[in-house]
């Protein structure tokens, strides 16, 4: 059995409790100085003194968090749409691109024509370059097959890319992206609850249900038809929310217990409060703001004052997030969202896990929780968001094992 110990931290971040941070418990994350990390197996051990370990890590001058957790990404796909975005940045609407066979339809033509091998190939090459920027949990979904048997083909693919990498991965069965050709949403939906769900969750395929709900995609009569199947099912619950107009998707999510509401770029001040008194996630995705120059921003301290979950993602597609780097994101929510440095942070761990009902496993460094751990560059966090464009990654511990080190960091592991 492999064993680690980080040593000598500037300064380790550690969260109060169990379960998600919200509104003053915020204000209690806490960092120790000068203290070490033990590791064996998979697991954490200790936090405090220091054990002896096959593999000691000198973190002096550094900062030591949780692996990040990505609580959204709609990986697997195949391929990138950089010309779509150069025609956005010459004024044309996604919306347009979305009803000209552009957008996530272009996406499921390329997955469609890319064999299994190509695809993990491909997503193999981005999960180890997330891991090398301290993605150790993140998220999978389809939503790019739209049909039952491609649909079902993503999420397998999802399964196949989780035996492959280091990380741990959650999959969620988006089953309502876009509306098939030839088919209304209401028939999607019906087909999607009585013939994809249940297979899904048959097989193992996903632990949750998502929905897109917006003038461009589906109704609120028809998450309303997939929570009611995932609730049967014993599925999670998930919905793009509110992102390209107020839908009352993230009230409504609230009302309905769902796991999160995802996007959030025009919900109103109400429904912050739903969401507040609620254990539904406001799962943040300021990579998609910056990539379509989005004028209209999340009310993100809004939502932290008053109490709501809030969680960070990267929303990672060819589309509307390039994005894969939790740290880059966690940069963009303290500038262009509002968010302090700890509580984007806690909203890339310890609250991204409970997004994906994992956080009794990852997301804190605490014995017993598995042994996803990053060194950073910096004696504190405060330097995460000071500058966006520098990688800060010294060294990941993925699931107790050394999965990635920095070549300037060589000098400080000791085998």
């Amino acid at each position: 059995m492999s064993s680690i110990s980080v040593r000598n931290a500037a300064s380790i971040v550690t969260f109060p409790g169990s379960g998600p941070l919200r509104g003053e418990a915020l204000e209690t994350v806490s960092t120790m100085a000068e203290a070490c990390v033990n590791c064996s197996g998979d697991r954490i051990t200790s936090i405090g003194d220091s054990a002896d370990a096959a593999i000691e890590i000198d973190a002096s001058g550094c900062t030591v968090t949780p692996g990040f957790v990505d609580p959204h990404t709609h990986l697997p796909f195949y391929g990138w749409r950089a010309d779509e975005d150069a025609a956005r940045l010459s004024g044309v609407r996604y919306e347009t691109l979305h009803r000209e066979e552009g957008g996530i339809f272009r996406s499921a033509r390329m997955l469609a024509d890319a064999t299994d091998e190509d695809v993990l190939s491909f997503c193999e090459g981005l999960a180890r370059s997330m891991l090398q920027r301290g993605t150790t949990t993140f998220e999978t979904k389809s939503g790019y097959g739209l049909s039952v048997e491609a649909e079902l083909r993503q999420l397998r693919l999802a399964r196949e890319l989780g035996r492959r990498v280091p990380q741990k991965l959650v999959s969620t069965c988006l089953a309502a992206h876009a509306v098939p050709k030839g088919r209304s949403a209401g028939e999607w939906a019906g087909q999607a609850a009585n013939t994809l769900l249940p297979v899904a969750a048959e097989e193992g395929l996903a632990s949750a249900c998502d929905i897109y709900v917006e003038s461009i995609a589906f109704a609120l009569e028809h998450a309303a038809r997939l929570a009611e199947t995932s609730r049967e099912l014993g599925l999670r619950m998930r919905v793009h929310a509110d992102q390209l107009e107020d839908g009352q998707s993230a009230a409504f999510a609230a009302r309905w217990g769902f796991a999160s509401a995802d996007h959030l770029n025009h919900t109103s001040l109400p429904a912050v409060g739903d969401l507040a008194v609620s254990d539904t996630a406001a799962v943040l995705l300021p990579g998609a703001t910056f990539t379509l120059r989005q004028n209209k921003k999340p009310p993100a301290r809004n939502l932290i004052d008053e109490g709501a979950i809030v969680a960070l993602g990267t929303d990672l597609n060819p589309g509307t997030s390039p994005i894969h780097s939790m740290p880059f994101v966690i940069a963009l929510a303290c500038r262009v969202y509002g968010l302090r440095p700890l509580e984007a942070l806690a909203g890339a761990t310890v609250n991204a896990a409970f997004v994906l009902g994992v956080d009794h496993e990852v997301g804190r460094l605490s014995a017993g929780q598995r042994a996803d751990i990053v060194v950073l560059d910096s004696p504190t966090p405060d330097a995460l968001p000071y500058r966006p464009d520098h990688d800060p990654v010294l060294a990941v511990i993925c699931a107790g094992e050394l999965a990635y080190v920095a070549p300037r960091a060589e000098a400080r592991i000791k085998r």
